[in-house]
């Protein structure tokens, strides 16, 4: 009785539940380190297969981007861990300020808003044509 292509067997390791599998394969490794026979990475080969695998990862960026965003989000929620990075923000200012014009020097100016608003504003030093101010950035008075 031959099997149709496409059926899975009804017999051996491949008919097994998933769970049924990892329990043999747990015992098949226990035995081999007993037997002394298992492979144990040192710590070069460690490192080398850690870093093909994450070059191997960091190719799909969608995934590298939903890391990031779950990361940031998980930060962000830690409102003491945010007032703590706000604060070192401001000793490394020099005077503790958040006012851009103490903590910096005649004619600098503080990089707030967004990559948008920085891609449409004019180089540094350049004069606008318009006195319209940039679309979402409030005039500083």
């Amino acid at each position: 009785m031959a099997q149709q292509q496409g059926q899975s067997s009804s017999r051996g390791f491949a008919a097994m539940d998933q769970k049924q599998q990892r329990a043999i394969a747990s015992m098949g490794g226990k035995a081999a380190h007993e037997k002394g026979t298992a492979h144990e990475f040192s710590s070069e080969e460690a490192r080398a297969a850690g870093r093909k695998g994450g070059a191997a990862v960091s190719q799909n960026r969608e995934h590298m981007a939903a890391i990031g965003r779950k990361g940031g989000a998980a930060v962000s929620q830690n409102r003491g861990h945010m007032a703590q990075i706000g604060r070192k923000g401001g000793e490394a200012r020099g005077d503790g300020s958040s006012s851009a014009s103490a903590a910096q020097g005649e004619g600098e100016r503080e990089q707030g808003g967004s990559h948008e608003q920085h891609v449409q504003a004019p180089p540094r030093g350049a004069r606008r044509s318009s006195a319209r101010p940039l679309e979402g950035v409030r005039a500083r008075g």
